[in-house]
């Protein structure tokens, strides 16, 4: 039987090149990542025609289809199943698929959320061409080790937000040990699963990955010494654990070069967890541990010594990383320092970059009330903004504009700002898990101060964020001579740049 998810990602297929094209499959809270063989069969125009597709990403790592929370995460087994049953011999990668729906005429778009949606692919391109870098590739495989970990995360710390909810109030107090180990079970062993993530990431054997990272955790390490000094239970956290299955993956391929095949299944795993369980123990371990700290120091140091210019240099800078697809290799940090603070303090001054993004939006809404295809684009993904859900907005609305682009991250930046002015007096707003932006990180929401006084203050952030996202656009994201073309669209300002040129030179 068939369901919209199915139906969804059958229409996906071919029109990124079939399954002969489709070498892996994976996702991310939002998006359908794909590696692809040949990234020039596939259909942008049919794909953005799509209902579900909120937006595309593309970059040398990967192939990426925005389809929004919960939606990409039934349409991805979809799409591994149909995979799994494409026929053998698979047709050669350069074959046209036969079965590709109609498209959307783009070629010739007639109102404004077309023309956007095609000058937002050309941008996206011409990015991809100056940021296929080997330190950008490496960080995408980096977020690639955390990104499935996001949803246990979540979870937990919305429990984690329950039970110190429960705590405070003094009510059902036989229940809360049990949430707290319920809560507490995963980030104690978060270790051996970004182990194994790190392995299967970097081409090792998953399982060994596992079981090298596991020495960071072992209670028993509290028996060895490294240099006087005896080591602690999860010393290190989620950096040793990086760092060892990294090593373990790079000592499984040597010994595999190496050791005779016969002598292969005994000796590459031994080897393999022996050495680089002793390096572990007395080197990265004690390496790991220092730098854990020091990040956690700096962030505390950040935000209370120069809190106000910090929080508006991060929420001015994050759209951009998100642009990029890079965002995501900031999750280690946050990992860590909800391992060592029980939050991360970083999470919600980056989360006001979506509330610029709203508010611009919402400019852009009011300011051009007659183009109704740009207004219905903006209609549809207002609601995954306000969530935290920014590349819709971004890919559909403001980036191929340009100036609300930058208009939002002035947003974004006034935001951070606020919510880093008060943690220079002394109130720090955090978050226990990642994921979840916007007015959908309340109930992760954390601090110094009690529930009611984070709360207070992370609602102000955003409350500005929308406040000047929205002025900035209205009054100088758009420009005063910008006009409705005689179709309803927008045409060119008086200085005769076309809105295209003017996104590429913003997004520059």
């Amino acid at each position: 039987m068939s369901t919209p998810d199915s139906i969804t990602a059958a229409a996906i297929l071919p029109l990124v090149g079939g399954p002969a094209n489709v070498l892996t499959v994976a996702h991310c809270m939002t998006r359908l990542r794909l590696g692809l063989r040949d990234g020039d069969l596939v259909d942008e125009a049919g794909l953005r025609a799509l209902p579900a597709v909120l937006g595309l990403v593309a970059d040398d790592g990967s192939y990426q289809i925005v389809l929004g929370p919960g939606t990409v995460a039934r349409v991805t087994p979809a799409f591994e199943a149909l995979l799994a049953s494409a026929p053998a011999p698979l047709a050669p990668p350069g074959t046209e698929p036969a079965t590709a729906p109609a498209t959307a005429p783009g070629a010739e778009a007639a109102t404004t959320a077309d023309r956007l949606a095609l000058r937002g692919a050309e941008l996206k391109a011409s990015r991809t061409r100056r940021n296929a870098t080997p330190l950008k590739l490496f960080l995408r495989r980096i977020a690639d080790v955390f990104v499935p970990l996001i949803p246990a995360l979540i979870g937990c710390g919305v429990i984690a937000g329950l039970n110190g909810l429960l705590i405070n109030l003094g009510v059902l107090r036989g229940l809360t040990p049990a949430l707290t180990a319920i809560a507490a079970g995963f980030m104690a062993l978060i270790a051996v699963f970004v182990g194994f993530n790190t392995a299967k990431v970097f081409g090792g054997t998953p399982v060994l990955g596992g079981a090298v990272a596991s020495v960071v955790v072992y209670a028993g390490v509290a028996k060895v010494t490294v240099l006087g000094v005896t080591l602690a239970p999860g010393q290190g956290g989620v950096l040793g654990a990086l760092t060892a299955a990294l090593l373990g993956t790079y000592v499984e391929k040597w010994c595999r070069r190496w050791v005779p095949p016969t002598l292969d299944v005994l000796v590459t795993p031994t080897l393999t967890v022996l050495l680089t369980g002793l390096v572990t123990l007395y080197a990265l371990m004690y390496a790991a541990g220092e730098l854990s700290a020091a990040i956690g120091t700096a962030a505390a140091w950040l935000l209370s010594t120069t809190g106000a210019l910090a929080g508006l240099v991060l929420g001015a800078l994050f759209l951009p990383l998100v642009m990029l697809g890079l965002h995501q290799a900031l999750i280690p940090i946050h990992t860590t320092l909800i391992e060592q603070q029980g939050y991360t303090v970083l999470l919600p001054v980056l989360a006001m970059a979506g509330a610029g993004q709203v508010g611009a939006a919402l400019a852009v809404y009011v300011r051009l009330r007659h183009d109704t295809s740009l207004r219905t684009t903006i209609r549809s993904a207002l609601p995954a903004g306000l969530l935290g859900v920014g590349e819709p907005l971004i890919y559909g609305v403001s980036l191929p504009l340009g100036r609300p682009f930058v208009t939002a991250c002035a947003g974004g930046a006034a935001g951070g700002a606020f919510i880093g002015f008060f943690s220079m007096l002394g109130d720090r707003v955090g978050s226990t898990a990642i994921g979840p932006s916007g007015v959908a990180l309340f109930p992760l929401l954390s601090g110094n101060r009690g529930l009611a006084v984070t709360a207070a203050i992370y609602a102000g952030g955003l409350l500005t964020g929308y406040a000047v996202g929205f002025a900035a656009t209205y009054f100088f994201g758009l420009g005063g001579a910008l006009r409705n073309g005689p179709d309803g669209g927008l045409d060119r300002d008086t200085d005769g740049a076309s809105p295209a040129r003017r996104s590429e030179q913003a997004a520059v």
